[in-house]
């Protein structure tokens, strides 16, 4: 059942972007009430392992089924660091779908607090000063993997210097479900 979550979603995702691009690609039906509940995920899409366009909700605000839509969109022609994407990359572009869990307060009194709670590979964290805010997606600790160097980068991501720290630094976590393309052979370009 849950594998097959995981397919639902990746075929919501494709059929949303062939639809961006002007195409009709029919996304796996179903009518479990799981789509309707509210939901927040990350699309993320890779072209030969690199990062092609990533785009998500934080918090669940909308139907799952509207968020994956709206996501897949954007990471394939919204995100701000590449250009949009086109029918002929579709082809060799893997998609991946993130369920986000419910965001958790951390709370700690200094960053090496906030540091030694940190669990590489489990946790999502967002990082949150004033008007600096980003996040990192679980699967980030497996290029920044000493919570340090992943904390410094997301610093940096938020627009801060990777050695800031300040007592009004907010973090949360959150923990994601995640099922690629290729894992459950659903690429069809």
């Amino acid at each position: 059942m849950y594998t097959n979550r995981g397919k639902v979603l990746l075929s919501i995702a494709r059929s949303s972007i062939l639809v961006g691009l002007g195409e009709d690609y029919p996304a796996i039906e179903d009518d479990d009430d799981w789509l309707r509940e509210h939901g927040a995920c990350f699309v993320t899409l890779t072209q030969n392992e690199r990062l092609r366009g990533c785009i998500g909700t934080l918090e669940a605000h909308r139907a799952l089924l509207t968020d994956i839509r709206a996501n897949a969109q954007a990471a394939a022609f919204h995100d701000p660091r590449f250009p949009p994407l086109t029918r002929t990359e579709l082809g060799h572009t893997e998609i991946e779908v993130s369920l986000l869990s419910p965001m958790q307060d951390m709370i700690f009194h200094s960053e090496h607090e906030a540091l030694a709670q940190l669990r590489p590979l489990v946790d999502g964290v967002v990082f949150e000063f004033g008007r600096y805010r980003s996040t990192f997606l679980p699967q980030v600790w497996e290029q920044l993997p000493e919570p340090a160097e992943f904390m410094a980068h997301l610093k940096h991501k938020a627009g801060l210097y990777p050695d800031f720290w300040d007592k009004g630094v907010k973090l949360s976590r959150y923990t994601v479900s995640k099922w690629k393309e290729r894992d459950l052979e659903l690429n069809n370009g």
